[in-house]
């Protein structure tokens, strides 16, 4: 046991998104505005809900929780890409990179479960206008918020159980930015054959099973929309729409492609690429795309400014 703990591995060295000092500085600042615009995005949407009893609403509990979710997602990986912008050895301990594993999941699957969630929500808005506010009461609310942030914590234990339950040994060089399962399996000093198809599993219920239920919700959405008469409102539910499903593909696309695929030896500058957009990109997107959109939301902002 004694020859295992000294030759197991205790740190994790990044190589990180470039290995140039010039694009360094330019994707900290680049990184640095990124992250100030999420906090600043989901505080500002966090703090309106609260405050203005309009905006006490179904779809403003979900995203609420939505900009909750972002903010920890955001917060778990940017400021440690950041500081390593900055640094030569860019390190993280085997506890850090557990942690931030089992908190990147966790949100990151609640997320996928929600915005799924808020599609159905908006269905029903559209769909069945009449009884929306029978069907989507305040405890079905707080039901379906719980069961998505459940559903993520499921996710994330199997996954980290999965991943971190592998040995790994000597080998400690992680070709990537941050901790998650598809980077660190490729460090493992055995087979992952069983992780990766637990990982596949569980990809099935965190990201196509919400996707399925998406786009099957925006489908019915569009289909009703088109029996509309009025072309003004034809055309909000669509600009609505729209904004809504290219934050979704851009989520759950980049989130499939890197949980999904059969798990090769090297994780290349394309997979990198890729994690940026669910780390680092959909969370600033989010708040501008489903909130700061909104007449309501623009309405609440005004009222607070004219206080």
């Amino acid at each position: 046991m004694g020859e295992h703990n000294r030759t197991s591995v205790i740190e994790f060295i990044f190589l990180g998104l470039s290995q140039d000092p010039q694009t360094q500085a330019l994707l900290f600042f680049l990184f640095l505005l990124i992250y100030l615009l999420t906090v600043l995005g989901n505080l500002l949407i966090i703090v309106l809900i609260h405050t203005d009893p309009r905006l006490h609403t179904p779809m403003y509990f979900f995203l609420r929780n939505l900009s909750f979710a972002d903010l920890c997602f955001s917060t778990t990986t940017v400021p440690q890409v950041l500081i390593h912008f900055l640094v030569k050895r860019k390190t993280i301990s085997f506890v850090g990179c557990s942690t931030q594993i089992v908190v990147l999941l966790l949100v990151g699957c609640t997320e996928c479960a929600l915005l799924a969630v808020m599609s159905y929500d908006r269905y029903v808005a559209v769909c069945k206008p009449l009884h929306y506010s029978t069907i989507m009461t305040h405890w079905v609310c707080v039901q379906l918020a719980v069961g998505s942030w459940a559903s993520g914590a499921f996710v994330s234990l199997v996954d980290t159980t999965f991943t971190l339950r592998l040995p790994y040994r000597g080998n400690n060089v992680i070709n990537h930015f941050f901790c998650e399962p598809p980077a660190l399996l490729k460090l493992a000093s055995t087979d992952t054959y069983s992780t990766e198809m637990a990982i596949f599993a569980m990809g099935v219920i965190i990201l196509l099973a919400p996707v399925s239920l998406i786009l099957i919700s925006y489908w019915n959405i569009i289909s009703t929309v088109i029996q509309m008469q009025s072309g003004e409102g034809r055309l909000k539910v669509f600009s609505t729409c729209g904004s809504h499903l290219i934050v979704v593909v851009l989520f759950y696309g980049s989130g499939i492609f890197a949980y999904m695929r059969p798990n090769s030896k090297t994780m290349n500058e394309k997979d990198k690429m890729i994690s940026v957009f669910y780390s680092a990109v959909t969370p600033m997107l989010n708040p501008i795309i489903y909130s700061l959109r909104n007449k309501d939301v623009k309405g609440a902002l005004r009222r607070i400014t004219a206080k």
